[in-house]
């Protein structure tokens, strides 16, 4: 065991130098939101996480990984991402880090073949295409309207999809539609006819492997073997791929946080106001505190919920309840460090102007903090224990 904690602490150190080293000075606001100059400099990255043993940490060995469990892995994430290209480098970004999960699943050897393994050597991109626009799916995703429908055999898909993080110039999509199944995955080459990438959308964030596409389906036809997974199944699918999600992006923007608070003690150490350093103020000092204070909650709680991952138990509440804290955490602790930083916090000559942008999202993605508060209050209070001194619904 404690050899094991060695190794990870080791595979740790050696992630954040490659951080510090190698990604933080590949950064550059030239590239945040040009798909293709960052699909470059990436694709460099990458080849140079390969040499220095660190790609793919949560990937099983016969894929090129380094088969990380999850707690591990929260560990390996957090230091990733404290820079803006460190998961991306690694390979452990969102949207593919997902997408190859749910291939993992669900894909068969064939799909596996076409599919996951060109994702796991990066020599290919994926989107998931779930949002829509409105009255569409969005944090509800029982309001799907894209359709899919047989037609001599074959799948012909029908919709509009919207805010699709990496869609722009990925090869294929993971769509979710509804069938008369019920709402099924279809894995959709990019050069199928009637699928069409129609625009990035511009988006607050940036470093965004594929930008956020808008796409349109226009009698899409795909085969049987497109379905992923088994038809009908698609939000139970769906939901596969998001819990996890939600803890990898509270394992990356933890880092992202810590980074923000590090450039803004910095700051306050060195700067000078009415006649006293900003650090001698108990106000910047409280600030400081309550940062450090959360980060160390929402490390905990994320590590919590990893753990349950490797024993098998079920997530449902705990990855909710880790979204929620740790995404209104980080967003508190940009924040605070925008504040102490002052003019310098807004711009582009400090990273943490684009991390208070990049974490303002996360309430939102993986499904908006209200609903997730929302369906944990009634699980708790349909579970509300019949007997006094029974406790079992609050775990």
């Amino acid at each position: 065991m404690q050899q094991q904690a060695n190794e990870v602490a080791d595979l740790c150190a050696r992630v954040r130098r490659f951080v510090d080293e190698v990604a933080i000075p590949a950064e550059s606001p030239a590239i945040a939101r040009d798909v293709e100059a960052l699909d470059r400099t990436v694709a460099r990255l990458r080849q140079q996480a390969r040499e220095a043993g660190l790609y793919a940490p949560q990937l099983p060995p016969h894929l090129g990984g380094l088969g990380l469990g999850w707690r591990d892995l929260a560990q390996v994430l957090e230091e990733a991402g404290r820079g803006f290209l460190g998961p991306a480098a690694l390979h452990c970004a969102a949207p593919d880090q997902p997408n190859m999960l749910t291939l993992l699943h669900l894909g068969t050897s064939a799909q596996q073949a076409r599919y996951l393994e060109p994702l796991a050597q990066a020599t290919q991109r994926a989107c998931f295409a779930m949002t829509e626009p409105g009255p569409g799916a969005g944090s509800d995703p029982s309001m799907l309207r894209t359709r899919a429908d047989r037609r001599n055999g074959r799948w012909v898909l029908r919709g509009h999809k919207k805010f699709i993080s990496g869609g722009v110039g990925a090869n294929f999509a993971l769509v979710l539609a509804r069938a008369d199944e019920g709402p099924t995955l279809f894995l959709v080459p990019a050069d199928t006819p009637g699928y069409r990438v129609a625009r990035d959308i511009g988006m607050v964030t940036g470093y965004q492997i594929g930008g956020h596409a808008e796409i349109f389906l226009d009698d899409c036809e795909v085969p049987d073997d497109a379905v992923l997974g088994v038809p009908g199944q698609g939000l139970a699918h769906a939901q596969l791929r998001l819990e996890p999600a939600r803890l990898l992006h509270c394992m990356r923007y933890i880092g992202r946080a810590r980074r923000a608070l590090a450039c803004a003690r910095e700051y306050v150490v060195q700067r000078v106001s009415f006649g006293s350093r900003l650090a001698d103020l108990q106000q910047v000092q409280a600030m400081v505190a309550d940062s450090y204070i959360e980060l160390h909650a929402s490390r905990l709680m994320t590590l919590e919920c990893a753990s349950r991952m490797d024993e098998g138990l079920s997530v449902k509440q705990h990855s909710a309840m880790a979204k929620v804290f740790v995404s209104e955490t980080v967003n508190r602790v940009a924040d605070r460090a925008v504040q102490m930083m002052g003019a310098l916090g807004m711009s582009e000559d400090s990273p943490v102007a684009m991390i208070w942008q990049e974490l303002r999202p996360f309430r939102i993605y993986d499904g908006a903090n209200e609903l997730h508060r929302a369906t944990l209050a009634r699980r708790l209070l349909s579970n509300y224990p019949s007997r006094e001194g029974d406790t079992h619904g609050e775990r």
